[in-house]
């Protein structure tokens, strides 16, 4: 189950990659300026954002297995059709009907390890599911790179397209929404799923009013809303940063564009390992996932302010790439507080967090477009490095803002519980 996970994990990340370092190529042949850019990469991450909430909802009432199916082939389609794009609006439903599809994939992999792991073995599992997809976006750069060497930008989304379907029809096949229905499943492996059972999808009704009435829930939301909105640079503007403001070739800008990713991909492990260990150690969960993401997130805002010191491109890269590994420390608390609070409800409230998130991530490179454009001496020069610097110091201000909400999130207690549970859940 992991493994079919873990290859979904990097193929979304290469299809919502890939475009970060086609930019500037698509840029030209359509004819785009920075605004415009800013809207492609926001039209994807916005509908991706609004669509969270029915993607997890989905899977909790009719079942992750159909459901992932589905938006897997959905969202592949409309990969290989932004390639076919011919003008700025029809480049712009490609991406809005992308994130669609996608905005599926994350809430329906966090109700399969409610239902199929162990609660012991989830935040593993999340570590290890956010470090494939960050490290599938970190080698993105550089595979479209190879590929565009042989064929145009048009033809790279057709090829990567290709790749979700044969994933969805051999998932279909394999995977079931119950472990007990699944043939090579036998009976000392359901029995060490500690009651996962409850978890599997039922047509029931979603107490929205318990998500709305949780001050945990809100400051879910506001603190993955900031950590995404930085985040999202280094899928979005980072390569066109490197090659028009650091003056970085292609070929170079490919690997150092990676960075960020590869550093980040070690973060989601290493946090999962962190919040562990410092549970352990001081006898708390919610003490180790808080400790773990709220420092996560202070230093990933301390890390953008020093690269906005460095002259080298190199180096100032590495800072990038050390402040998404401590971004990223957080990925395993926040989707961990996700299924130990959410419970059967896991799909829903992840997906409202992950939509709340990618708000953030929508906001985040349409700002910037904007910042870029305001910092232009005419409409044909380039961005001044003054406005690079601003962008780079207002993602590190809302990286502080989600740090001090983790402070005040209780990231263990579930909506639904009894005293008891309650209990056992703050001991484990």
């Amino acid at each position: 189950m992991l493994g079919f996970i873990v290859v979904l994990a990097i193929i979304t990340y290469i299809d919502r990659v890939c475009i970060s370092q086609a930019a500037p190529d698509m840029r030209r042949d359509l004819g785009l300026n920075e605004s415009q850019m800013g809207w492609v990469f926001s039209a994807f991450t916005l509908m991706y954002a609004l669509c969270e909430i029915p993607g997890g909802w989905a899977g909790d009432r009719f079942g992750p297995r159909s459901i992932l199916m589905k938006v897997v082939v959905m969202w592949s389609v409309f990969t290989a059709a932004t390639g076919w794009a011919w003008n700025y609006v029809s480049l712009l439903v490609c991406r809005t009907l992308f994130g669609v599809g996608e905005a599926g994939c994350f809430p329906n992999a966090t109700k399969i390890f409610t239902i199929w792991l162990p609660s012991s073995e989830r935040v593993r599992a999340q570590g290890i599911l956010w470090l494939s997809a960050r490290w599938g976006g970190a080698f993105t750069p550089a595979l479209v790179a190879v590929v565009m060497n042989f064929v145009n930008w048009r033809a790279t989304f057709g090829i990567f397209g290709l790749l979700g379907v044969v994933w969805a029809v051999a998932f279909f096949r394999w995977f079931r929404d119950r472990p007990a229905e699944h043939p090579a499943v036998n009976a000392a492996e359901l029995a060490l799923l500690d009651g996962a059972e409850r978890n599997a999808p039922a047509h029931v009704a979603i107490p929205w009013g318990k998500l709305l009435a949780s001050r945990t829930v809100w400051l879910l939301w506001l603190q993955y809303f900031c950590m995404s909105y930085g985040w999202y640079f280094y899928i979005t503007w980072l390569p066109t940063y490197l090659r028009e403001a650091r003056h970085v070739p292609l070929e170079k800008s490919a690997v150092l564009a990676g960075l960020p990713l590869f550093f980040g991909g070690m973060g989601c492990f290493v946090g999962g390992w962190l919040a562990k260990r410092l549970a352990n150690r001081w006898a708390s969960v919610a003490r180790g996932r808080r400790a773990t993401a709220c420092g996560g997130l202070f230093a990933a805002g301390a890390m953008l302010v020093i690269a906005t010191r460095i002259g080298d491109p190199v180096f100032a890269m590495v800072a990038m790439g050390l402040a998404s590994f401590c971004n990223d420390l957080a990925m395993a608390p926040d989707w961990a507080a996700c299924m130990d609070v959410g419970g059967r409800l896991a799909g829903s409230l992840s997906g409202s967090m992950n939509m709340m998130g990618n708000l953030g991530g929508a906001v985040g490179p349409l700002v910037v477009g904007y910042i870029l454009t305001a910092g232009k001496a005419t409409a044909d020069a380039p961005p001044s490095p003054e406005s690079w610097t601003t962008a780079f110091l207002v993602a590190a201000a809302i990286y502080g803002v989600g740090a001090v909400a983790w402070i005040f999130i209780d990231p263990v207690t579930p909506l639904e519980s009894d005293p008891d549970e309650t209990q056992v859940a703050w001991r484990t």
